[in-house]
């Protein structure tokens, strides 16, 4: 049923992995064995774009992280993802983030990033899979301590969302929200992932937020529609998992996580929650670093 979805992700995956070679959908179409034809048309179906101009958009995007993170000339960012010139290249750097790319290298700011796209999840694989489905067993959560400095957190506080599914459901533009703070990546607290989820509270309510944890003293640009807070110093409770499969064990992974996380007594570690005036936090990369909610806390 899935087929697909599966099929049009390895074709993402092909793209995003010979950027800098001229993937050509004929080479493509060649290695999946599909005609050319019906592989655009399933990649259009499932992403809403043409394959043209996701190949455009992630080129251009990774150029950007490259002017932002190297000093290699202009010129040969332009040439090695295949634009014929400098001058092509910023026509291009221009049309996508309005700012040539010489200005964004010598003042990065948050630019609408267009990030790997995803057809092919969790879910798709378990309805694919459920028949010839073999249990695996987990290991348990661990739990750990972890002291975060004072920081500010650039993003978006939603106090009528409860998760993540509920957050990208209640009007944010995933894509969007994600790219640009991709785009800011370099500027992430020290020791953090960079992009972050997590809950906070609001007279007593709980929401959703999702942003990037930065340094204490940062005083650049905030992306529009986005906010910036002071989060003060504060030691967590970790419950964490280690990286694990994707596809296979998301959900069990995150279940035994946070069935730990939220059912945990902290006094039985000398503390009590603190979150009152601070955040949880979510962090979730699954085949780097695995999965964990962090809880403040204080000594008792």
């Amino acid at each position: 049923m899935y087929e697909w979805n599966e099929m049009v992700q390895l074709m993402i995956d092909w793209i995003d992995n010979n950027l800098t070679s001229a993937p050509s959908l004929l080479r493509m179409s060649d290695q999946l064995g599909y005609s050319p034809y019906y592989c655009t048309k399933q990649f259009h179906s499932l992403t809403g774009m043409t394959l043209r101009d996701y190949v455009w958009m992630r080129r251009i995007s990774r150029a950007a992280l490259e002017l932002r993170d190297s000093n290699v000339r202009i010129l040969d960012v332009a040439v090695k993802y295949g634009f014929s010139s400098q001058e092509a290249f910023t026509r291009a750097f221009v049309k996508a983030f309005e700012v040539s790319p010489a200005v964004y290298r010598k003042n990065p700011r948050p630019i609408p990033l267009a990030i790997r796209a995803e057809v092919f999840s969790p879910y798709h694989y378990h309805l694919k899979e459920r028949d010839k489905m073999v249990k695996e067993h987990l290991q348990e959560a661990e739990v750990k301590i972890e002291h975060i400095p004072a920081h500010k957190f650039i993003g978006i506080w939603d106090i009528s969302s409860r998760n993540y599914g509920d957050f990208w459901r209640n009007g944010h533009n995933c894509d969007e929200i994600c790219g640009t703070l991709e785009s800011m990546s370099h500027l992430k607290l020290p020791g953090q992932l960079g992009q972050t989820a997590g809950w906070f509270y609001q007279h007593g309510q709980k929401g959703y937020l999702y942003g990037i944890p930065v340094a204490a003293d940062y005083t650049g640009e905030i992306p529009a529609g986005m906010e910036c807070r002071n989060i003060p110093e504060s030691d967590y409770l970790v419950f964490f998992h280690p990286p694990f499969n994707y596809l296979k064990n998301n959900g069990d992974v995150m279940r035994v996580v946070e069935e730990k996380a939220w059912n945990f007594d902290p006094h039985s570690m000398g503390y009590e929650w603190d979150e009152e005036t601070k955040q949880d936090y979510q962090r979730h990369f699954p085949e780097g670093y695995g999965y964990a909610v962090l809880r403040p806390v204080k000594k008792v």
